[in-house]
């Protein structure tokens, strides 16, 4: 008996090595939580807002950090040098992570990055200061016809949902606007409030948690934001546009199959328990549940949906 014993711990201390933490409890101890932008933006709210069910659901704590620059693709770039062992993750953007390596060499490419998750989705927005003279989204297109390149934008970082709504709008509208990238909508919010910019390329989470400091004229979505009653869609002033960011998560590639899977279960229960699904439709997110085992066939839609845009837009060569 002890002999067999000894024989089963050395097959499950062998299957633990080629698996990853299939066999061990997870986690097991802090998880390093990366956010790839500065703090205050929608990553950093929703891994706040994450934060106490990582610690209810496996009484487990997680360690926030910002590694902010290059519209993510600072962090983005380094993440399959941490260990690949379920204790480093890090918040992943669409469609800042296909359009970004599209264009030009960022450090990454959208292949090296082990997508596990991904959670919810923001519907792009038009936000201006409670003061702008801006009330309605025509006197900002009347303001930008008759001075180009006069009104300015603040967005989340470059070749992001912001920055691309912002293309794709101008386009649309016959305008020209000026984007100034942010390192995250935190930044974006700053410069907004402080009237640094005619207006902010933004989401509609931003409505919610500036209040009355802001005005959102015009929504990017089907139907009006029920949380913004009053910012009519783009589609009902005449313009056919709808998109936003989605969020998620990823670990480094060198990650085992078995490891990521663990990872993807956990944000997936995180992602279903009642009182988080509220906490976070009462900040302005719509929930998407993306796991390990769709992401491939996601991850192909949303390369071809961005790419059709992206050369569209001139933002690659066709």
């Amino acid at each position: 008996m002890q002999r067999l014993g000894k024989l089963a711990a050395a097959c499950a201390s062998g299957l633990a090595a080629v698996t990853g933490i299939a066999v061990a409890a997870y986690p097991e101890k802090t998880i390093n939580y990366i956010i790839a932008f500065g703090p205050g933006g929608e990553s950093d709210v929703s891994a706040r807002l994450q934060e106490p069910f990582f610690k209810s659901l496996t009484g487990q704590t997680v360690a926030i950090q910002y590694k902010a620059g290059a519209g993510g693709a600072a962090a983005w770039s380094q993440i399959n040098s941490a260990p690949g062992d379920g204790y480093t993750i890090i918040g992943t953007n669409l469609p800042h992570i296909i359009l970004q390596p599209m264009q030009k060499d960022v450090g990454y490419k959208t292949s090296e990055l082990a997508n596990v998750y991904w959670f919810h989705f923001t519907p792009d927005a038009i936000m201006v200061h409670a003061d702008s003279p801006f009330k309605t989204l025509e006197d900002m297109v009347a303001a930008a016809k008759k001075a180009p390149g006069t009104v300015t934008f603040t967005g989340s970082g470059t070749n992001s949902s912001n920055h691309l709504a912002q293309q794709r709008f101008d386009k649309l509208a016959g305008i020209k606007t000026t984007y100034i990238p942010s390192k995250g909508t935190g930044e974006s919010n700053t410069a907004l409030l402080g009237k640094h910019v005619s207006a902010a390329w933004s989401y509609t989470t931003v409505g919610m948690i500036l209040g009355k400091q802001v005005r959102c004229i015009a929504v990017a979505m089907d139907k009006r934001h029920p949380s913004l009653p009053d910012c009519p869609t783009l589609k009902e002033k005449g313009y056919s546009l709808t998109g936003g960011a989605y969020r998620g998560i990823a670990v480094p590639n060198t990650t085992p199959k078995a490891t990521q899977q663990a990872v993807s279960d956990l944000i997936g229960k995180i992602n279903k328990d009642p009182a988080f699904v509220k906490a976070m439709e009462d900040k302005g997110f719509a929930m998407v549940d993306v796991g390990l085992a769709d992401m491939p066939k996601f991850m192909a839609e949303r390369q071809a949906a961005y790419e059709e845009i992206a050369k569209e837009m001139g933002i690659v060569k066709k």
